[in-house]
Order: C-alpha cells, then sequence, then structure tokens
C-alpha cells in the first residue's frame, strides 16, 4: 500500500514539472491568399484533364530521353578508362533496360554494335541510326520522330556526342510503350473512362453508401458511383459462429468462397447477389452490420535559414518542380528520415528491382496473391513510392523526399488497378501488426464500409498516421477512406499552387499537395511523369515520416496537428474546401516538430508519455 501510495504522489509531482515544457504553438500569419477556384462545367473539367493527360505523356517522354541520355554517358565514361569497361558497360545497360534495345558506341572511328535494329515498317530504325551516327560524329545530339516497329511498339533513336572527346558517342534505339502505358494509366486514374468496367471484376455499379443500380458510361459518371462485387457481402456478427452455423449458411446462400478478418466475413455465393445476401443475413442472423464488398480504385491523378540541398539526381532539376514548390530543399536540413520509421504504400505493388529504389524497400506483402511477391503490374505503386524515397543524391532518375525512411510495400490492388474492402483492411491491418508509422492510401471510392472503417480504427489507435488522397473526379461528394476522421485527406495543387482542376473537394479536405505531372519511378526500372491526387498523398505521406523521424516522441495525432498548422495557407484566408488548411510546407512543419511543446488538447497525453518513458 505504501508503495502504490509513493508512486502515485511521484506522478503527480511530475506532472507538475512537466507543464511549463509546453508551449502553445501558433504558427505565423502566410500573407499570400489567392482567390478561390471557380467551380468547372463538365465541358471544362474534361478539357482540363485531357490536357493533364498530355502533358504526363509528353513529360514522361522527356524524362526517358534525359535519362537514356544520361546512361549513355556513363558509357562514354566507362570507355574513358578501358574499351572492355565500356562494353561492360554496354552490356549491363541492355539487361538492366528492356526498352533499350540496340547500342552502338563510336569511339576512334570504330562502331561498337550490341543488341539488335528492332524491324521498323518502312525502315526508319535503320536510317534514323544513321543520321544519328552522322549527328554523333559533328558533335551535335539527334533525337528522331517517333515511330512505330513492326512489333507495334514505339520507338526513338537517341544519338549523345562525347563533348570532351569529339567524334565519340553512343547512339541507341528506345523502346517508348511506356507513353501508351502512361496514357491508359492517366485515363483510368483520371476517370476519363469508366473504370472498373462493368462486367469487370464481377461488380456492379451503385450510388454510392447504397445498392441502388447505376450506369457508369463516362469517366465523368465515375464521380457518382460506388462498386462492388456483385454476388459478395461482408457480415459483422454479434457472437462467434460455429461449425453448425457456418454449414447453415453454406447451405443457404449457395457458398462460393469466404475470407475472414476477427469477426467480419466476406461471403461469396455462386448464384444470390448481393442485395440478396445482405437481406438474408440480416433476417436470418443479426449482425453488427452488412454492406456490399466495395472496391477501392487508384487516385492519380535552424534549418530554414541553412542553404538549400539540391540533389545531383538526373532528373531532379529539370523535372522535379514539385520538390522546391513545398520546401522540401530546406526542410533536408532539419530532418533526411529515419530507417527505423516504416512508411507503408498499400497500392499496386512496387517494382523490387528498380534501380532508383534499391535499399528503400522492405519486403512487404501481397493481400492479393499471398503466394507471390508484391511486385507492381500496374505502375501506380511503384510512381508513389518513388515520391516518397526515391534515393537522393545517387545521380540516378529522381529524389524522393525521405532520404532514409524505409517503404513497405503492401500489394492491396490487383493487375487492373482495382481492389476490395478486404484486401484494403487487411493491408491496413498486416502494415500496422509489422510495424508501419505511416501509411498512405493512394486508393478510394465514394461508399462509406464499415468494414474498412473498423481497421482504419485499429490503426489509429495503434498511433499510425493514415494519410488518402481525394480523388480525381472534381467532386464534393466526399471518398472514402479519405474522408473517415482518423484519415489525414489529401487534394491536389499545380505548379501555380492552385488547385488540380481534377482535384475532390469539400469540408473533410486536410491539406494539398502537389499533385501535376510528377515525376516519379515507374516498373522497368524506367520514370514517368503522372497527375493525380495519388501523387500528392505520397508527398504528405513522406512528410509525416520525416516528422516522426525528427521527432519520434510525436503521437499520430500531433504529427497530423504539425502537417495542419505548418501548411501554407491558399484560397480563402482559412480553412477552406479546396485547399483545407494549405499547402504543405515541408520546413516549417520539421521546425514545429523540432520544437513542438503541444497544444492543450495533445497535452495530457503527452505528459502520460513522458511519464512512461521515465518509469520504464
Amino acid at each position: 500500500m505504501r508503495k502504490s501510495w509513493i508512486a502515485a504522489f511521484t506522478l503527480i509531482a511530475l506532472a507538475a514539472l512537466l507543464i511549463p515544457a509546453a508551449p502553445f504553438y501558433a504558427p505565423p500569419k502566410e500573407q499570400e491568399e489567392p482567390s478561390q477556384p471557380a467551380p468547372l462545367s463538365v465541358h471544362h473539367e474534361q478539357k482540363h484533364k485531357l490536357a493533364a493527360l498530355q502533358n504526363d505523356m509528353n513529360a514522361t517522354a522527356l524524362l526517358v530521353a534525359t535519362e537514356t541520355a544520361k546512361d549513355f554517358r556513363n558509357i562514354m565514361n566507362a570507355g574513358g578508362e578501358s574499351e572492355a569497361k565500356a562494353l561492360q558497360a554496354m552490356d549491363s545497360l541492355l539487361k538492366e533496360h528492356s526498352h533499350i534495345g540496340y547500342l552502338d558506341w563510336i569511339s576512334a572511328g570504330k562502331s561498337h554494335h550490341k543488341g539488335q535494329l528492332p524491324p521498323s515498317k518502312s525502315n526508319e530504325s535503320h536510317s534514323y541510326a544513321q543520321e544519328a551516327s552522322s549527328h554523333v560524329a559533328k558533335g551535335a545530339t539527334y533525337e528522331s520522330p517517333p515511330f512505330e516497329g513492326k512489333d507495334g511498339s514505339r520507338y526513338i533513336v537517341l544519338g549523345v556526342p562525347d563533348e570532351q572527346h569529339p567524334g565519340t558517342g553512343v547512339v541507341g534505339i528506345v523502346k517508348q510503350d511506356i507513353i501508351k502505358q502512361v496514357e491508359m494509366h492517366q485515363k483510368r486514374n483520371l476517370r476519363l473512362i469508366p473504370y472498373p468496367a462493368e462486367g469487370n471484376y464481377r461488380i456492379e455499379s451503385v450510388k454510392p453508401n447504397s445498392t441502388v443500380d447505376t450506369t457508369v458510361r463516362t469517366g465523368e459518371d465515375n464521380g457518382n458511383a460506388s462498386h462492388y462485387h456483385i454476388r459478395d457481402v461482408v457480415v459483422h456478427f454479434n457472437r462467434d459462429l460455429t461449425e453448425a452455423d457456418m454449414n447453415r449458411i453454406r447451405k443457404d446462400i449457395n457458398f462460393e468462397s469466404m475470407q475472414q478478418i476477427g469477426d467480419t466475413f466476406v461471403f461469396r455465393s455462386k448464384s444470390l447477389e448481393t442485395k440478396a445476401l445482405m437481406q438474408y443475413f440480416k433476417q436470418k442472423w443479426n449482425p453488427h452490420y452488412t454492406e456490399p464488398h466495395y472496391l477501392y480504385l487508384t487516385n492519380e491523378n535552424a534549418g530554414a535559414a541553412a542553404d538549400p540541398i539540391i540533389p545531383n539526381d538526373a532528373l531532379y532539376s529539370k523535372y522535379q518542380w514539385n520538390l522546391p514548390s513545398i520546401e522540401t530543399e530546406k526542410g533536408w536540413n532539419v530532418s533526411k528520415g529515419d530507417e527505423g520509421v516504416i512508411i507503408a504504400v498499400l497500392d499496386t505493388g512496387v517494382q523490387s528491382s528498380h534501380p532508383d529504389l534499391q535499399g528503400k524497400l522492405l519486403s512487404g506483402t501481397n493481400i492479393v496473391d499471398k503466394n507471390k511477391a508484391p511486385d507492381d503490374d500496374v505502375g501506380h505503386g511503384t510512381h508513389v513510392a518513388g515520391i516518397i524515397g526515391a534515393s537522393v543524391n545517387n545521380g540516378e532518375g529522381v529524389a524522393g523526399i525521405s532520404w532514409y525512411n524505409k517503404i513497405m510495400p503492401v500489394k492491396v490492388l490487383d493487375s487492373s488497378g482495382a481492389g476490395s474492402t478486404y484486401s484494403v483492411a487487411q493491408g491496413i491491418i498486416w502494415a500496422v501488426d509489422n510495424g508501419a508509422k505511416v501509411i498512405n492510401m493512394s486508393l478510394g471510392n465514394y461508399a462509406q464500409a464499415d468494414f474498412l472503417h473498423d481497421a482504419i480504427k485499429y490503426a489509429y489507435e495503434r498511433d499510425v498516421v493514415l494519410i488518402a488522397a481525394s480523388g480525381n473526379d472534381n467532386t464534393e461528394r466526399p471518398g472514402y477512406p479519405a474522408a473517415y476522421p482518423e484519415v489525414f485527406a489529401v487534394a491536389a495543387t499545380n505548379n501555380n499552387k492552385e488547385k488540380a482542376s481534377f482535384s475532390n473537394y469539400g469540408d473533410y479536405i486536410d491539406v494539398a499537395a502537389p499533385g501535376d505531372s510528377i515525376a516519379s519511378t515507374y516498373p522497368g526500372s524506367q520514370y514517368a511523369a503522372l497527375s493525380g491526387t495519388s501523387m500528392a498523398s505520397p508527398h504528405v505521406a513522406a512528410l509525416a515520416g520525416l516528422i516522426r523521424s525528427a521527432n519520434p516522441s510525436l503521437s499520430n495525432q500531433e504529427v497530423m496537428e504539425i502537417m495542419r498548422t505548418s501548411a501554407r495557407d491558399l484560397g480563402t484566408s482559412g480553412k477552406d474546401i479546396y485547399f483545407g488548411y494549405g499547402e504543405i510546407d515541408i520546413v516549417k512543419a520539421l521546425n514545429a516538430a523540432t520544437s513542438y511543446g503541444g497544444t492543450l488538447q495533445t497535452y495530457p497525453k503527452q505528459v502520460k508519455r513522458r511519464l512512461d518513458s521515465i518509469l520504464k
């Protein structure tokens, strides 16, 4: 009894001593207040989205050419040491980059060929290669017009001269199928076409948060529709099921398959559709809740005084407008991240062999197919991962926002870019149980799902920061999971600090971040420019990782508060529906994190954490 009384007295005394150490944080008021964007008509929204699509395709073509030219210069540098090293560099390049099919290193009047010229319809590959060699011999760069090979692929020929050694250089033929991939990717991502198409993925389109049918004929219709598996139902029971109960359910619903997390089940019937299944479980089993099995889709579309850190990554200075725009270069003087703070990417997987992600990825997991690694078969997840953590200052490709935070790939979306409530919920729980401190979800739909919300609450209660994209339909309708109160919702801005034309908006938006034509990593060890709130969300997830690295004692609530209060106010003064609290400012957020003392709302929890630490 005496020991308990002494311990209690000690806790009270320590709490009293800690009170002065918690000043109120009040960020300085920003003066810049751009006007509120006017709503776009359907016609103008479509026009803006098509322009964004074309910009992404053009920017991706430039990224491919720029990065390939850098690779050609590496061959020339190797040739400066020896012929053998140059030939070895050529072999390595052809092996690592399948989009490069032919190389010719021209040195001392001699050609060194590797690979094969692709057959083209009018022999363009041969004639353009000769033209490129002629330019290189004169010390001039060369880029051919794109042409189509007999295999249906798009190609260009590049010629890069050696500026130090006249008459020397490299000619190569580069496959640009990535342009077609980006086009289709962004047509879906920006909802320019119906996605997912009805009849695929065993789905039905419905009005949000209902089972009332609707038909999605155009990309615009996506903004007022949700999607669910046509013969699936999600059921959260109020009691444990016996084997006899399960046998009865199997018989009653003409059972095909089942998935389970805790007390929540996803049942699939061979014959009954969702409405009938929901009615059956409500009448016969009185569950806590029953709902459709919704689909979620990709949503892409002291340090302050120090000198900015400008990385040497090949594509950074010319193409990555987004990082300087949010003061990343100054923020790196405060924090570059920490390997112990893991950022999970719930998405389509990540290309584990991408040269610009080496050493940054954990093994992760594949929820879609547990027998496979979480490899990316879409492109979306690799792009998101690169925004967060592509290697910085390695002279390769792009720079990520975090130098050191590890990325955990959790594949919850399949090869069509869609995934179910079950897979996303399971991915959240797996990420939390395996050490994630921040979770990025560049995905969403317009239906609330209690099943998914339960998983989000599980993560939030375990101090994880959850970040989600708002969506790309230019609608005020709340998108989920972004609109859940435990999730930090992100809208997109362009390089003029305006609302991106495609970005969703509403009272639930917390902040905005760059999301227009963002350069990042892409499968095939390549780089692409994509637009979408999917690209904005990982900027914020990376910032959350840097904040937790700079001050590990902060709770998830405090991290989110810092990101809101440090944001640069845009639009109408104060919080608004288009930008939330404003566009993120990395150096302000990190400076606030390092000196953070809390607010009256979070202070009691902060004191408890300090006391727990002292007692340990």
